[in-house]
């Protein structure tokens, strides 16, 4: 008999049964003099027990604003020792964290807002070019002549509360030191009794991600599913109160908030943040200096750090694990990841913000081989199988199909969407992840393609019709088709196909000028072709597949296609 395409993660250690702040207590009881969070690039330190004790003020802070359990707290900010203080202290009350994508501009901005109902806004100033204040000011002009706590707008009729990151008075904001000043109205032991309320399975963060439909749609995760996830990652990376984990990554997504910040803290790691956004000198020198012995990252971040003229002259031979993932790794930087950085137990770790994110992992015992070729195997207290598109029944290994994960990580639902929901999770709680797979005979999987036509640039998920739809929106255009293309930095790069309207004329430069400051940098067309037709079947499907070979022959980009990956 062929054996199914199934598989099911088995391990002696159980799953935590408790809240993300009960396991707080429980770590920094155990480790209070160990570092729990360094920002160098922001010159803090804090030991377990000051980070617990910065949490609680925090989160008695967020309790005198009338922050309730199961109100959403949206937080739009870089890397910062606030952010991750911000994820813990909400957590504490039972308040919902919205991660805000900070490369979002004003038409994401208002949608993510509205759409997850967000009565708490933490905001951080101008980084670079990116104003913060004066985006959100755009999208609720109302705020600047409200009062702090007063906010009254038709848009956003759930949102109430601003707090800025900063010390500089803003128009209708809290200062994030006033609401250390407001905990004092909240003792110690009504945040206690607060707690005491909140059970695991309640939700805890809704985090966004692309939808096919053209919005993005709200992820809702669990205390359970997400410090269970880093709970699991950090055991497959053998962490230890010992390790100290530099976080390249941003946090507004699963591998910087799980991945990085719960992988460490439920083993009583340390937490180490070298910039506010990826600087490759500025990763480097924080592994030299704080003596890192993990790190994370995207392929394009590791290419990145490799191709520094000076990368011989940082001393990194404190490294030893570390995960790489969000896209798929050309194998000859894997080799050197291994090898010029110490990386010897790195490991691949494969899921989707839908399953918290991980579902299947390398070990550090893997041979090279296979940490360059699959994506590991099920990880412990998860279930996965492959099954046929069409007809949803379990596949043979070795035989191509869609790749399903069901168990404590898989989310509680997309936010407010339950149609979307349903075509997700099945009635038997599989979640359907759209991502094409192969399972070979010791269970390990190989991502052979997508269902969906996601495009993955950098490690960052970007979903075509998003951005069409967006791009409908601009008076000239008659309509668009966005594909990717192959890239060698990025692994793929957007291509936008544009049919303009009659006896309109439009240029690369207008289109890119229309997308600048409404969508994010990334989700922005690198490529344009002005067609006059699409690619199309008898019965009127467009053929994304006919334009990507085109777009390969017309760009010369050939090489980048050949590029082989893990």
């Amino acid at each position: 008999m062929v054996e199914g395409s199934y598989t099911c993660g088995v391990s002696e250690i159980p799953l935590r049964g408790e809240t993300i702040g009960a396991m707080l207590n429980q770590i920094a009881a155990k480790y209070p003099d160990n570092e729990a969070l360094v920002s160098v690039h922001q010159g803090l330190r804090y030991t377990y027990h000051e980070f617990l004790e910065e949490v609680e003020v925090v989160a008695r802070g967020l309790m005198a604003l009338g922050v309730e359990r199961g109100n959403r707290v949206a937080i739009w900010s870089l890397n910062y020792a606030e952010w991750v203080i911000v994820q813990f202290a909400t957590a504490k009350i039972g308040a919902i964290m919205v991660n805000i994508n900070p490369a979002y501009r004003t038409y994401e901005l208002e949608y993510a807002l509205k759409q997850s109902e967000v009565q708490t806004l933490i905001i951080q100033g101008q980084f670079k070019t990116s104003d913060y204040i004066g985006m959100f000011y755009e999208a609720c002009p109302e705020a600047a002549s409200s009062r702090p706590g007063r906010i009254n707008s038709d848009t956003f009729p759930y949102l109430k509360n601003v707090i800025f990151l900063g010390d500089t008075p803003q128009d209708g904001m809290f200062l994030w030191k006033e609401i250390h000043e407001m905990a004092e109205d909240i003792s110690p032991g009504e945040l206690s009794e607060r707690e005491e309320v909140l059970e695991f399975d309640d939700p805890i963060n809704i985090q966004y991600t692309s939808g096919t439909t053209g919005y993005p749609k709200g992820v809702v995760l669990s205390h359970h599913s997400i410090m269970n996830n880093g709970f699991v990652i950090g055991e497959g990376m053998r962490f230890s109160e010992k390790d100290r984990l530099c976080i390249p990554v941003p946090f507004y997504h699963c591998f910087g908030m799980v991945l990085s910040n719960l992988a460490c803290v439920t083993h009583g790691s340390t937490m180490v943040l070298p910039a506010p956004v990826f600087n490759a000198e500025a990763v480097l020198k924080a592994v030299q200096d704080e003596r890192c012995t993990a790190l994370h990252g995207v392929p394009t971040m590791f290419i990145a750090e490799l191709s520094l003229p000076d990368f011989d002259s940082y001393k990194l031979d404190s490294l030893r694990t570390g995960i790489m993932a969000g896209s798929p790794c050309p194998i000859e930087v894997m080799k050197e990841v291994n090898t010029r950085m110490h990386m010897s137990e790195i490991v691949i770790v494969y899921g989707q913000t839908e399953t918290s994110p991980g579902v299947t992992m390398s070990t550090v015992d893997d041979p090279l081989i296979r940490r360059v070729s699959t994506v590991g195997r099920v990880m412990p207290h998860t279930e996965l199988k492959i099954v046929d598109p069409q007809t949803r029944r379990l596949v043979a290994r070795g035989e191509p199909g869609e790749i399903c994960a069901r168990g404590y990580m898989v989310m509680k639902c997309y936010y407010n969407n339950p149609s979307a929901t349903h075509s997700t999770i099945d009635p038997n709680g599989w979640n359907h992840t759209g991502d094409l797979g192969v399972m070979d005979e010791e269970g390990y999987i190989r991502i052979v393609g997508r269902l969906k036509e996601m495009v993955i640039r950098g490690g960052e998920n970007i979903y075509p019709r998003e951005i069409e739809e967006f791009l409908h929106h601009h008076p000239k255009i008659d309509d668009a088709y966005v594909i990717g293309v192959p890239d060698i930095k990025y692994g793929e790069e957007l291509m936008a196909w544009v049919k303009v309207e009659n006896g309109n004329t439009l240029t690369e430069d207008d289109i890119r000028a229309f997308c600048k400051g409404k969508i994010a940098h990334y989700k922005v067309p690198r490529y344009y072709k002005f067609v006059d037709s699409f690619p199309m079947t008898i019965s009127g499907k467009i053929q994304k597949f006919k334009m990507r070979q085109q777009a390969v022959e017309e760009l010369g980009l050939q090489d980048a296609e050949k590029v082989e990956t893990a």
